[in-house]
């Protein structure tokens, strides 16, 4: 997608404060794309066990239904940008809009097993759209004074989005007197919980009609003098509207469109493209997508009651928001590369207590109380160090570590290998655990202190760089 580049803007200048609140309206509402791809990926967790329960599957083929919507996020990563240059970015979002609409509705009102998973690739599709559009859009529309920032609301929504995922989640089981197969108003309490996501769905549609166009696609198109009219919203009035015209037009002649080949090298790809696969690869084998696809599951195989597993897979939630929140304040701070490797660190601790919590679960598949303690303070304790750490700190070191030739492509590449890796974590977990849910972890625990040479020996500082020193 060629809205990855930016185009050279002086760096005081500054939206007039009057248009302010009208960009945080604009970014606010590209970002709820951002929030269903939370709520999306997150709210299964509430209909594993009763999935598992109404249709009596095992667990590598529930694994592969939960799995399933990352393939249809894969597609939709990869063909998102394409279709924005095409149709705009406003199309894109309403296409998005439709497809998690219909696929609250279809993954609601299954008829059967393969039926949810066909949804759920719909789903992921959206999912897909949205991780690529939002932060693309929110780029080309921010003013440059407040870019950062603004960009921070796509994470931001994410992290919202998989909490209140759980939130109504714990509300609904609640209404159901704790039974996730409960009956509500003729459904069971997990149909309600995939069929809410409809609400933020349709407002995301609503929303997408009341911003503007990006100014790029525009200007792309041979409509300067809309582009105009959005860049005067965005940007104030006193801004020398021609000239900024002639700034873009300028950097979108003078883009490079990367192709495959030149991401190539001796060994397969180039050094610095391998070191973006590996950022990519470990910021899921650390295991993190377990905490937000299985953790109510995981909290009731270990003897906790399904209330209090959503419960705690809400608070989980919150540790996340938080840890998000002190990596965006510390990140131009301290630097990227401390940051990996605290939340290396961090996270290897935490993971290692769980494995050790988890070898004393009993026959009868409860844990002592010690062991239980401990087990739920480490579970929290891992999402706050990835959150604070690898959560964000990947994506930024993708935005900035590509020299600027091969960047679009090879962003491309680490963001696929992130999302086979996801899946291969998501599809593995449910017989992992069946075979040894301590070895699970123990697995995990390795990956996150292989991560601390990995960072060390390979990765370089980002931070205070220009884009253009990258090579």
């Amino acid at each position: 997608m060629t809205s990855t580049a930016q185009p050279t803007v002086p760096e005081g200048r500054k939206a007039h404060p009057d248009h302010l609140g009208h960009v945080i309206f604009i970014t606010a509402a590209a970002a709820m794309g951002g929030f269903l791809f939370g709520y999306d990926s997150s709210v299964i967790n509430g209909a594993v066990e009763a999935i598992r329960s109404r249709y009596d599957v095992g667990s590598a083929l529930l694994a592969q239904v939960i799995a399933v919507a990352l393939i249809g996020c894969a597609i939709g990563a990869a063909t998102a940008g394409r279709i924005a240059d095409r149709i705009g970015r406003i199309r894109v979002m309403q296409i998005a809009s439709v497809l998690f609409t219909i696929s609250a509705v279809g993954s609601a009102l299954p008829f059967a097993l393969w039926d949810l998973a066909f949804w759920r690739i719909v789903g992921g599709f959206a999912i897909g759209m949205a991780s690529v559009i939002g932060p693309a859009y929110i780029a080309e529309v921010s003013p440059s004074a407040y870019r950062g920032r603004l960009g921070s609301f796509q994470q931001a929504a994410i992290v919202v989005g998989i909490a209140v995922s759980q939130l109504v989640n714990f509300g609904i089981l609640n209404l159901a007197d704790g039974q996730q197969r409960g009956k509500i108003a003729g459904f069971e309490a997990w149909q309600w919980m995939l069929g809410v996501m409809v609400v933020p769905a349709v407002l995301y549609g609503l929303l997408s009609f009341a911003i503007p166009e990006s100014p790029r696609f525009l200007i792309s198109i041979e409509k300067v003098d809309r582009a105009k009219e959005v860049l005067s919203e965005v940007e104030g009035h006193s801004v020398n509207l021609d000239k900024r015209v002639a700034e873009i037009q300028d950097a979108m002649r003078r883009e490079h469109k990367p192709k495959f080949k030149d991401l190539l090298g001796k060994v397969g790809f180039l050094p610095i493209v391998w070191v973006g696969i590996g950022l990519s690869v470990f910021q899921q084998l650390v295991g993190i997508n377990v905490a937000f696809y299985y953790s109510s599951a995981l909290w009731q195989s270990v003897g906790i009651d399904p209330s209090s597993s959503f419960f705690y897979s809400f608070t989980t939630s919150i540790i996340n928001i938080i840890g998000t929140v002190i990596a965006m304040i510390f990140v131009d701070r301290i630097g990227r590369r401390p940051l990996a490797l605290i939340g290396s660190a961090g996270m290897a601790i935490a993971l290692a207590l769980e494995a050790w919590a988890f070898s004393a679960k009993t026959a009868a598949g409860t844990l002592p109380a010690t062991e239980g303690t401990v087990a739920l303070i480490a579970a929290h304790v891992f999402v706050l160090f990835f959150a604070l750490s690898w959560g964000v700190v990947v994506w930024v070191f993708l935005g900035e570590m590509f020299p600027n030739r091969i960047r679009a492509a090879a962003l491309g590449v680490a963001a696929s290998a992130q999302w086979i890796a996801n899946w291969a974590i998501t599809a593995s977990f449910p017989s992992l655990s069946d075979w040894n849910l301590s070895g699970t972890y123990v697995i995990y625990t390795f990956f996150a202190l292989l991560s601390i040479p990995f960072v060390l020996k390979f990765v370089k500082e980002t931070k205070g760089k220009a884009l253009e020193e990258m090579g």
